[in-house]
């Protein structure tokens, strides 16, 4: 059974740091690219970052360039986002997501991905 889990959101002063993991089960991670989108509150889902299998070729929504870095750890089948310089309108439930295909080529790639976790929640106020 194909699954993802995410973990590591959390309560964050502005400014601090958070970093987001993606463990995959039911499939072998490093095949394939992932990707990470939030949704908040009344807003749409959008696309945070995608990295892609092989390649490890990395995109970025405009305003995490700088901020986010997305990595995988094969060997944990894991994919991470570590996002810095956190902002309150990063407050959102952030998500990863594949279609098991090996590249993507924007940071939205997978909004109609076939294969989501559930969720971290990740606030950022004081």
């Amino acid at each position: 059974q194909v699954q993802l889990v995410e973990s590591g959101g959390g309560l964050v002063q502005p400014g601090g740091s958070l970093r987001l993991s993606c463990a995959a089960s039911g499939f072998t991670l490093d095949y394939y690219a992932i990707g990470w989108f939030r949704q908040a509150p009344g807003k749409e889902r959008e696309g945070v970052s995608c990295i892609s299998s092989s390649s490890g070729r990395t995109y970025y929504a405009d305003s995490m360039k700088g901020r986010f870095t997305i990595s995988r750890d094969n060997a944990k089948n894991t994919v991470y986002l570590q996002m810095n310089s956190l902002k309150p309108e990063d407050t959102a439930v952030y998500y990863c997501a594949t279609d098991r295909t090996r590249y993507c080529y924007s940071s939205s790639y997978y909004l109609r991905g076939d294969y989501w976790g559930q969720g971290t929640q990740v606030t950022v106020s004081t």
